[in-house]
């Protein structure tokens, strides 16, 4: 009686405690992020190759600073990163992000008018 008592207490406390959970997205968000930022794109190309993602499958998805990754690479100066980003994307959502890249970056603005026509 004493071990099945001591059993279900400990059991109650361990259900009752929860940790912090941070899901795979955030982390892999956070991670996409921090590369764009930095403009390291071997290390993004890299990361995104191991983890079997693409561009396309999480543009919509992934926001760093409130922004998608597009023009937060333009914001953040990433020229790297933002024509390989512009590559990867379809052209429509190339053009769709134009007036939002053009307010950050001239370089990038001229490489998404390239990738347009």
């Amino acid at each position: 009686m004493k071990t099945s008592l001591t059993i279900a207490l400990v059991t109650a406390a361990l259900l009752s405690y929860s940790t912090p959970s941070y899901s795979y997205e955030d982390s892999m968000s956070l991670r996409i992020c921090e590369y764009v930022s930095i403009n390291d794109k071997k290390r993004l190309r890299k990361y995104l190759k191991s983890s079997k993602v693409k561009i396309r499958s999480i543009f919509d998805s992934v926001q760093c600073n409130g922004k998608n990754l597009l023009v937060f690479s333009a914001a953040s100066k990433a020229l790297d990163v933002g024509e390989y980003i512009i590559g990867k994307l379809p052209v429509k959502v190339v053009k769709e992000n134009l007036p939002a890249i053009s307010e950050n970056s001239a370089h990038l603005t001229k490489v998404a008018n390239k990738r347009i026509k």
